[in-house]
């Protein structure tokens, strides 16, 4: 396999949420990984960021939800993801998500939560043992 193509992978702020300092060192430590990064910036709805995704072609979207919403946003984003036909798109997150929501997140489709404390190289651990193999097949 030589020269492998670079993850492709949308950093994104859904809601009203104003913390990026997460979103912003997950982008830089993604980014500084080799990976492609797009990162969309602060108060994007979950229609902008699938339509982001499309556009950009990435493989994953990750969300950084620090308001509480989780429960509301990642489901969203899924269905927009789908409705534009982009359902293959994994969506993986990061923020305060309490140990109770994360079963029912996954039960909806969402690939990995990082919760506070996770370290960025988690993370790169994550998209190459999860998201590397997929681009092979």
């Amino acid at each position: 396999m030589s020269n492998p193509r670079k993850i492709r992978i949308l950093v994104a702020k859904p809601g009203l949420d104003g913390h990026d300092r997460g979103a912003k060192v997950v982008a830089r430590a993604l980014s500084d990984a080799g990976y492609e990064v797009v990162y969309t910036g602060l108060h994007q709805t979950p229609e902008m960021i699938a339509a982001a995704a499309v556009q950009e072609s990435v493989d994953a979207v990750g969300l950084s939800i620090m308001s509480g919403a989780h429960m509301t946003l990642f489901p969203a984003v899924i269905d927009a993801l789908k409705a534009r036909g982009a359902g293959d798109v994994l969506v993986f997150g990061g923020g305060i998500v309490p140990d109770d929501d994360l079963a029912p997140l996954r039960a909806i489709g969402v690939a990995a939560i990082f919760k506070p404390g996770a370290t960025t190289q988690e993370i790169v651990d994550w998209v190459e043992a999860t998201i590397r193999p997929k681009l092979a097949s």
